[in-house]
């Protein structure tokens, strides 16, 4: 078992008419986000970035200012992630069926396991935050090897260039997602676990977008 999937955050600036501004995105269920998405196998975490902001906002005139920093984390409730696609199995045998596939970089939850397989829990809400019911579960016995406890998460601060003030709403991820500059004094909220990641890259790193 690894010990890490990378993962990566833009921190995408622009100087606008209300000072610094910070690029985010509203997801449709799943409220305001920063770009962030995982690293694919290969590839350096300063590329991920790059392109992980123009799949999820349609910005590809950024570059990267500086690579801020990294911590080792998981979502809440989870406590593995899946370092390649699997298909999930309803025995614990190389030849057993196959009847879900959970994608690279899923976060999940192990519920027991025994040399080589363990089995695991996925599960999708309506919303992020407060959520009312679950939409969607798979669960199921998946490799071992194919899990790793923790995500070492990248973080990187960008700086747009001759940005839109209004930008057009990018279809990714069988979602629709609107992306919009917000300044930086004066946030919306933004969803947990990701409200905190601002704070660690400001405070304990020190780290300013001024």
């Amino acid at each position: 078992m690894s010990t890490y999937l990378e993962k990566v955050t833009a921190f995408v600036t622009r100087r606008g008419a209300r000072g610094v501004e910070l690029l985010l995105f509203q997801h449709p269920h799943a409220g305001v986000q920063f770009p962030a998405g995982t690293v694919n196998p290969g590839e350096p975490p300063e590329q991920a970035v790059l392109r992980e902001t123009a799949e999820e906002t349609g910005l590809t005139a950024v570059r990267v200012v500086a690579a801020i920093g990294w911590r080792d984390e998981l979502p809440p409730g989870a406590t593995h992630v899946l370092l390649e696609q699997v298909g999930v199995c309803v025995h614990p045998q190389p030849d057993s069926r196959r009847w879900g596939i959970l994608n690279r970089g899923i976060a999940l939850r192990l519920l027991r396991h025994i040399p080589g397989w363990a089995q695991v829990t996925y599960e999708e809400t309506d919303r992020y935050t407060d959520p009312t019911y679950i939409t969607f579960q798979v669960t199921g016995w998946v490799e071992e090897a194919s899990l790793a406890p923790s995500a070492r998460r990248h973080f990187f601060h960008l700086e747009a260039e001759g940005a839109a003030d209004k930008l057009p709403a990018v279809r990714t991820d069988h979602h629709t997602f609107q992306p919009f500059w917000a300044p930086l004094a004066d946030l919306p909220e933004i969803i947990a676990p990701q409200h905190a990641w601002l704070d660690y890259v400001m405070e304990e790193l020190g780290y300013s977008f001024g």
